[in-house]
C-alpha cells in the first residue's frame, strides 16, 4: 500500500516537473533573444539563472527515475535516498548562484552600465506570468506539503525565479523613470537574500533525513507514551525513528510486555498505532519478557 502510494507520488511529481521544465526552457529562450536585442545583461544574467533553473529540474527528473528502481544487491531500501541528494544539491547549488549574483552586483554598485529600462520590463511582466503559472502547477492536486523534495527543490527555484522576475521588473522601472542604474544590482542582492532565505528549509530537511534525524511531524516523548499505553507494554527502549525519504518513516523499538500478554495482539496494536497515527509503516518492534527472566525474545 504505502509503496503503490510512493510511486504514485513519484508520477505527480514527475508530470510536474516535466510540464515546469517546458515553460522555462521558453522562458529561456525568450530572455535570451530579449536580452541580445535590448543589450541588457541583466535580462542574460537572468537567463543564465534560468538555465541553471533547467538543468536543476533535470536532476531531480533524474534522482527521481533513480528513486524508483528496485532494492538489489547490497541496497536493501533501493535508491529512493536520491531524490534527498538531488534536492540537497540544488539546494547548495542555489547558495553558490547568489554568491555569483552578489559578486556580479557589487562589481555593478561601483561601475554602473548602461540598462534599457522598458525592455527589462516587458520581458519581466512575462517571466511573472510564466513563473507564476509554473508555481501553481506545482502546487496543484495534493499540494506542496505532500510533495517529495525533488519538486519542492524546483519549487524553490520557480520561487526564486520568480521574485527575480519580479525583481527585475522593479529595477527596470526605477531605470526607466529615474535613471537610477544603481537599482539593478541593489535588486540582485535582496533577490539573492530572499533565496537563500527560501532555500534554507530545503537543504536542513535535506541533512536531516541524511542524518537520520527524527521527522518534524513526529513528537518522540508522545509516540514513546502512546506505545507505553498499549495495553500489556511494560516499557519501551532503543526507540529510534528516522526518515527513509520525505515521504517514508521507520522505526525500531524494544518493547518490555507483561508475561501475561498476548504479543500477537501487542504487535498488532501496536502496528494500527503507529500506521495510523505517525504515518509509520516500516517498523521493527522486539517484544521482551522482563529482563530477569530467561526466554528468547520474540520479532516482529
Amino acid at each position: 500500500m504505502e509503496s503503490a502510494a510512493s510511486y504514485a507520488g513519484v508520477g505527480r511529481d514527475r508530470r510536474r516537473l516535466i510540464i515546469v521544465l517546458a515553460i522555462s526552457t521558453a522562458y529561456f529562450l525568450t530572455e535570451l533573444v530579449a536580452g541580445y536585442l535590448t543589450n541588457s545583461l541583466a535580462l542574460l544574467s537572468d537567463a543564465v539563472h534560468m538555465m541553471t533553473d533547467m538543468a536543476a529540474i533535470c536532476l531531480s527528473l533524474l534522482t527521481l527515475w533513480i528513486s524508483t528502481r528496485p532494492a538489489r544487491g547490497g541496497k536493501t531500501y533501493g535508491y529512493m535516498r536520491a531524490e534527498i541528494l538531488g534536492a540537497l544539491i540544488n539546494g547548495l547549488f542555489l547558495w553558490l548562484l547568489v554568491v555569483f549574483i552578489w559578486i556580479e552586483a557589487v562589481h555593478r554598485i561601483r561601475a554602473p552600465e548602461r540598462v534599457k529600462g522598458l525592455g527589462v520590463m516587458s520581458v519581466a511582466v512575462v517571466g511573472i506570468l510564466f513563473n507564476s503559472f509554473s508555481a501553481w502547477v506545482m502546487t496543484r492536486g495534493s499540494g506542496d506539503a505532500k510533495a517529495g523534495m525533488a519538486v519542492r527543490a524546483a519549487f524553490v527555484h520557480v520561487i526564486s525565479d520568480l521574485i527575480g522576475s519580479i525583481g527585475v521588473l522593479t529595477a527596470g522601472a526605477l531605470v526607466y523613470f529615474t535613471g537610477w542604474t544603481q537599482a539593478d544590482p541593489l535588486a540582485g542582492i535582496l533577490i539573492g537574500a530572499l533565496v537563500l532565505y527560501s532555500s534554507w528549509g530545503l537543504v536542513r530537511e535535506g541533512v536531516d533525513i541524511l542524518m537520520e534525524a527524527v521527522p518534524s511531524h513526529i513528537d518522540l516523548d508522545e509516540l514513546r507514551d502512546d506505545l507505553l499505553a498499549v495495553d500489556g507494554t511494560e516499557e519501551v527502549h532503543d526507540l529510534h525513528v528516522w526518515c527513509l525519504t520525505s515521504r517514508q518513516f521507520a522505526l525500531s523499538a524494544h518493547c518490555v510486555v507483561a508475561p501475561a500478554a498476548d504479543h500477537d495482539r501487542v504487535l498488532a496494536d501496536m502496528s494500527h498505532l503507529l500506521e495510523v497515527k505517525f504515518n509509520i509503516h516500516h517498523m521493527t518492534v522486539q517484544l521482551e519478557r522482563d529482563s530477569r527472566r530467561e526466554h528468547e525474545p520474540d520479532h516482529f
